[in-house]
């Protein structure tokens, strides 16, 4: 059965991905949206499985590991600034709407913090692929989605065991932070000794494509040891793209890579997100879905573009920036299973907030083509 489900998502998605770019969108929407057509909320023709599910999460993980191949890092060191300004703007305007937002509709400050702190998650994958499609990927406002993404996620994942210590969960807020810079030291040291030497030695083993299967195992081996610190697998596998793309095997590993990636895994992860939508009793949530739907893309998408108009962006690019980083993706999915085992969020509140999630995802990419291309002859940068 699962095989057959495979054939069905690669066909589907293909084809809506087509529709989507004859229709002047980014081919990700078409795909999102024929996820949910395909699964159990509409047709019922494929459903959501472990087995998918793992294929969605090496779908993901190798599009951000492709993204780390095709960072310029000059140009990363370069926007380092507007990486801090655009990550920290991008968390506290939706922390704090999240958190009077929770206030209004009476929850505990505990809850309501926890609410601010899920709409400040951000999760690139989704724009990483619109960038992609725009060659936008290797330009300044890529560099800088691509670092606040990184900030972003050091931030909030901090803040959550913080906000977890205060809810009286068993949770070392120095044990938290210890673990993440062990994660990112360690990545750095391996990165610089490590991965350069490895993909040498294992290129001259007598079989065939060697150096492809030593990339892979790096970025699998990054990917795991993030996830296992806490920090989201997606960003282990871009610091591995990252680490690569300083070799000499940069060209022949993204080649590869993004043809194997293409062909099967990332298309699943795409049409998944729509597969696993569930619309069952949520017309009776409507209301408060959208308005909070509202509040989750527009506090994130001022807050990131105040940070980049400040780091000397111009205010196309920088909503161009703050929309690219609307998507909350599996990250808010992650927060969000966590708060409803903590009982931070009650059963109706999850569904609410994992449509929000969905809703946040399926329009950020016409919102990032819209504003980059709308003065795409002024070009980007600095005015």
């Amino acid at each position: 059965m699962f095989i057959l489900q495979l054939a069905i998502i690669l066909f589907a998605s293909k084809i809506a991905g087509d529709v989507s770019v004859r229709l002047g969108q980014p081919s990700v929407l078409g795909k999102l949206l024929i996820g949910i057509i395909l699964g159990p909320s509409v047709l019922g023709l494929v459903t959501n499985t472990d087995t998918l599910a793992q294929f969605s999460q090496i779908g993901v993980i190798l599009l951000m590991f492709i993204a780390g191949l095709e960072t310029d890092i000059d140009e990363f060191k370069r926007t380092g600034k507007a990486s801090a300004f655009v990550g920290v703007g991008g968390i506290i305007v939706p922390l704090v709407s999240g958190f009077l937002s929770g206030m209004i509709l009476n929850l505990t400050p505990v809850q309501s913090w926890f609410l601010g702190l899920l709409l400040s998650a951000t999760s690139v994958s989704i724009s990483v692929q619109a960038l992609k499609e725009m060659n936008l990927l290797k330009s300044r406002e890529g560099a800088a989605i691509l670092g606040a993404a990184v900030i972003d996620d050091i931030l909030v994942i901090i803040a959550l065991a913080f906000l977890m210590s205060l809810a009286g969960e068993d949770v070392n807020l120095g044990t938290v932070v210890l673990k993440k810079l062990f994660f990112f030291a360690g990545a750095i040291l391996i990165g610089w000794k490590l991965v350069p030497w490895f993909l040498k030695k294992f290129a001259s083993i007598k079989v065939t494509e060697t150096v492809i299967s030593s990339a892979l195992i790096i970025c699998f081996v990054y990917a795991f040891f993030a996830e296992y610190t806490g920090v989201a697998a997606i960003i282990g596998a871009y610091i591995a793209g990252v680490a690569i793309s300083l070799t000499d095997f940069k060209q022949e590993v993204f080649e590869k890579i993004e043809t194997i990636s293409y062909s099967i895994f990332v298309p699943v992860f795409f049409t998944f997100i729509g597969i696993t939508a569930q619309f069952s009793g949520i017309a009776e949530k409507l209301g408060l879905i959208v308005l909070l739907s509202i509040l989750a893309v527009l506090t994130k998408l001022i807050g990131a573009s105040i940070g980049a108009k400040a780091a000397g962006f111009s205010w196309n690019s920088s909503f161009g920036i703050g929309a690219a980083m609307v998507s909350r993706g599996e990250v808010a999915l992650i927060i969000a299973a966590i708060g409803l085992e903590t009982k931070l969020l009650s059963q109706d509140m999850f569904t609410v907030i994992v449509a929000v999630i969905l809703v946040t995802t399926i329009v950020t990419p016409p919102m990032m083509k819209w504003i980059f291309n709308r003065k795409m002859q002024t070009g980007f940068g600095r005015r």
